[in-house]
C-alpha cells in the first residue's frame, strides 16, 4: 500500500555528514544532561509508601490528584487498582515520615473530596530503596539484552556492518528520549522505561526495513553506486514510512492527550522515540553503512566450480 511514488531518488547521502553532525550534538547534549542533572526517578525506583484505598463508587482520580498537590504530596502517582472503584496511592519517601503518618496523611486528604463516599483505608506498605535499585538494575539488563539481541539477529540476517550502524542509531535514540527526561525533570517510571524498550524496537523494524531494501537494489541494480542504492532505498520506502509511523504516532498522541496522568509519560517518551527513530534509522544509521563499506560483493554468493566433465544437474558427461 502507498499514498504516493517518488520516481526520481532524493540524494540523503549527498547530506549524509550534516545529519551525522546533528545526530552527534543531540547525543552529546543528551549525555551532558543525564551526567549532570540525572533522571527524576519515580516511586518505583526509590521506594516510598504504597496506600491503597476503596470507594462505593467511582474514583475521581483527577480530583483526587489534585488535592494532594495542594497539601504539598509532591510527584505522588494516583491510578485505579483493578477496578474503578479500588485506588492505588504511591507517596515519595519523605525523611523522618513513617508509613502511619503518611497514610493518615493521605486518608484526611481524600476525606476533602470524598464527597460523601467515604473511601475505605486497605493497607499502607512502605517499598524500601533496595527494591527500586534491584527494579532499575533489573531494567538496565533488559535493555542490555535487547541491544545483544539486536545486534545477533541484524548480523545473521544482514551482515556486522549493518548490525552495528543499526544500535548505534538506536542506541542514539534511547540516550536522547533519556536525556529529553533528564532535561525537563519528567518522571522516568517503569512504563516509561516499557516505552524505551518498545522504541527500541520499534526503531530496529524500521532500519531492518530499509537494510532489507539496500540488500535487494545491490543484486538488482548492479550500475549504481553505494550512496545512489542507498538513496534508491530509502526514497522507495518513503511512502511505507509515513502510512507505519503516522498511524502508530495517530495512536500515541490519543493516549497523550486522553490517557490522563498515568499514560502522560509513557505516550510522552513513544512520541519522542518515534520521531527520533525515523530520523535515526534513516538518516543516521544508512551512513554508517555506506562509510564502513558496504558493497555488493558482500551479498552476492559467488558460485562454486563444478569439478572438469560435470554437467550442472551433477552427472557426469
Amino acid at each position: 500500500m502507498e499514498f504516493f511514488r517518488i520516481r526520481k531518488d532524493i540524494p540523503f547521502m549527498r547530506f549524509a555528514l550534516v545529519f551525522n553532525a546533528i545526530s552527534t550534538l543531540t547525543f552529546v547534549a543528551a549525555v551532558f544532561f543525564l551526567a549532570t542533572k540525572g533522571l527524576h526517578l519515580s516511586i518505583e525506583f526509590t521506594g516510598g509508601t504504597l496506600i491503597e484505598v476503596g470507594y462505593s463508587q467511582t474514583a475521581d482520580l483527577s480530583k483526587i490528584r489534585k488535592q494532594m498537590d495542594e497539601d504539598g504530596f509532591v510527584d505522588t502517582q494516583v491510578q485505579n487498582f483493578g477496578t474503578s472503584r479500588d485506588v492505588l496511592i504511591r507517596v515519595p519517601p519523605e525523611k523522618g515520615a513513617g508509613k502511619a503518618d503518611v497514610g493518615a496523611r493521605v486518608m484526611a486528604s481524600l476525606e476533602k473530596v470524598s464527597n460523601g463516599d467515604t473511601p475505605t483505608l486497605k493497607r499502607v506498605e512502605f517499598v524500601g530503596p533496595q527494591v527500586g535499585k534491584e527494579l532499575f538494575e533489573d531494567g538496565a539488563m533488559a535493555l542490555l539484552l535487547v541491544v545483544f539481541g539486536i545486534v545477533a539477529y541484524l548480523a545473521l540476517r544482514f551482515e556486522w556492518r549493518f548490525a552495528v550502524a543499526a544500535i548505534i542509531a538506536n542506541l542514539h535514540d534511547v540516550v536522547i528520549i533519556l536525556g529529553f527526561f533528564a532535561f525537563f525533570q519528567w518522571e522516568f517510571s517503569l512504563p516509561v522505561l516499557a516505552a524505551v524498550l518498545a522504541v527500541l524496537g520499534y526503531s530496529v523494524n524500521e532500519s531492518v526495513v530499509v537494510f532489507d531494501r539496500v540488500r535487494e537494489t545491490f543484486k538488482k541494480k548492479r550500475g549504481m553506486s553505494t550512496p545512489e542504492i542507498i538513496n534508491h532505498a530509502i526514497t522507495s520506502t518513503i511512502s511505507r514510512t509515513i502510512i507505519t509511523h503516522g498511524s502508530t504516532q495517530a495512536m500515541v498522541t490519543s493516549m497523550l492527550i486522553f490517557g490522563g496522568a498515568a499514560l502522560h509519560y509513557f505516550a510522552l517518551a513513544l512520541t519522542i522515540g518515534i520521531l527520533f527513530g525515523i530520523y535515526s534509522s534513516v538518516l543516521v544509521a544508512s551512513p554508517l553503512v555506506m562509510w564502513m563499506g558496504v558493497s555488493r560483493e558482500q551479498f552476492i554468493v559467488a558460485k562454486k566450480a563444478k569439478p572438469e566433465g560435470m554437467t550442472d544437474d551433477g552427472a557426469c558427461v
